[in-house]
């Protein structure tokens, strides 16, 4: 166990498993080169050659040595891969690990988590961020609350809430730039971008039939939450989530200037689940006062 080259095997394992060294490092994520020099290492450590290297042949095909050897560590990482499974599926049936954005995480989720703990006790839910879209349980996650167009293949996906979009910006620079009233003085102001396709300067403009903003220029920030981070330091103007800048509207961090310029997009959240997988009773639960508290608030 101590000198076993568990990395070098893995890598074999996947080449023997896709039947080539570019299909082996897309399935593990890495370069090809690495998937290359791990199974050199490997012949190397073993002694005998794993692979048949002919020059000019299209196809990768392995010795006797090595068609024994992928087979067996394919076997065993199989196994050990359902074994830590099985151990991850025996948390306690309490626990309930949601994965979100970050921005939504910490804009909506958050302030309403006393309230899933006053009426959820026995519940232990966590938060972890992702900005990417991926199956929950690659996070270690039960579920996940995406904002985008759904569904996605390969996913449950139940839809939670719309949402509005809107202009924002602080209160001294609103009065900075004279107090603008009308969307028209949005030609002349700095817009900051959310790289958020469904919050674009872009689709706004379009849904309110407004010509001739330039939504070219302005600087372009990561995330909903820096977006209005920025609008709060009075860098520009942000075209802001409703659901997330709340908060900044009710403190006075943050003003809507132009009234009745809202554009709904619907469906903008989303529950994600596994395809086909039974959830447990708590999931259940966590799910059902998402959907509560939606109803709540609209």
């Amino acid at each position: 166990m101590k000198n076993l080259p568990l990395n070098a095997l893995r890598a074999f394992a996947a080449v023997y498993e896709t039947g080539g060294v570019r299909s082996a490092a897309r399935l593990l994520d890495i370069t090809h080169s690495s998937i290359s020099k791990h199974v050199h290492e490997l012949e190397a450590w073993i002694g005998v050659p794993l692979l048949h290297r002919e020059k000019g042949a299209r196809s990768l095909s392995f010795t006797a040595q090595g068609e024994d050897l992928g087979r067996i560590s394919l076997e065993g990482l199989g196994l050990l891969s359902n074994g830590v499974e099985a151990v991850r599926e025996s948390r306690r049936g309490n626990s309930v690990t949601i994965s979100t954005t970050p921005s939504f995480a910490a804009r909506w989720l958050l302030p309403r988590l006393q309230d899933f703990n006053t009426n959820y006790p026995w519940i232990e839910l966590s938060v972890i961020v992702d900005q990417k879209l991926n199956f929950p349980s690659d996070q270690k996650a039960d579920l996940a609350i995406r904002m985008g167009k759904g569904p996605w293949d390969g996913l449950d996906c139940q839809p939670l809430m719309d949402e509005a979009l809107f202009p924002v910006m602080s209160t001294s620079f609103w009065l900075k730039v004279g107090r603008p009233t009308s969307v028209s003085s949005l030609m002349d102001l700095p817009l900051l971008h959310d790289r958020d396709p469904q919050a674009s300067w872009f689709e706004w403009a379009k849904q309110k039939e407004i010509t001739g903003l330039d939504n070219r220029g302005g600087s372009r920030f990561a995330s909903s939450d820096l977006v209005l981070r920025a609008a709060v330091q009075g860098l520009g103007v942000a075209l802001a989530r409703s659901r997330l800048v709340e908060d900044d509207l009710s403190t006075g961090l943050l003003i809507k200037p132009f009234e009745g310029e809202e554009v709904t997009l619907s469906n903008a959240y989303w529950i994600v689940l596994p395809k086909e997988t039974k959830t447990k009773m708590a999931v259940d639960k966590v799910i059902g006062w998402l959907e509560d508290m939606t109803q709540k608030e609209n």
